[in-house]
């Protein structure tokens, strides 16, 4: 099943997140796609706020994961710059540890648990749409939440 949702603006965006990170729990994977400048920044703001995380949250894309303290730990991943790498970079000790991950780029790594929430960010016309498709029962459990 999947998922569709307007999104006008960066607020809506932010909102759109913190609706859906009200409801995660540890342990819990969040994987953005979307070309560059799609909004996968931008919603997992929302979710950070949603976590009770009061700092700014952006791009770890030189870092490749940022950690912020919360409700839960937030495990922020941005994986654009290992594309083409195939090396075990130990990413699931966090995906199974105490905190939610959010991984951007995350077709470029093999290690993603099978079970986790997959939000395809695209431009339309100035807006932006995005596709949610749970993996698990768990994120079906949250899809119902969140839209029905």
């Amino acid at each position: 099943m999947e998922y569709k949702i307007k999104l006008d603006n960066e607020k809506e965006t932010i909102d759109f997140g913190q609706t859906i990170g009200q409801y995660l729990k540890e342990k819990d994977v969040i994987v953005l796609e979307g070309e560059l400048g799609a909004g996968k920044t931008t919603l997992t703001k929302g979710i950070g706020k949603a976590l009770n995380i009061n700092k700014i949250i952006n791009s770890p894309t030189f870092t490749i994961m940022k950690t912020y303290s919360g409700r839960l730990p937030l495990y922020h991943f941005d994986v654009y710059r290992l594309e083409g790498q195939d090396e075990d970079l130990g990413f699931e000790e966090y995906f199974y540890g105490d905190g939610v991950s959010v991984i951007e780029w995350a077709k470029f790594i093999n290690t993603i648990p099978e079970e986790h929430l997959e939000i395809i960010l695209k431009h339309d016309n100035n807006k932006r749409i995005a596709y949610i498709t749970p993996k698990g029962e768990r994120y079906i459990e949250i899809c119902k939440k969140v839209f029905e």
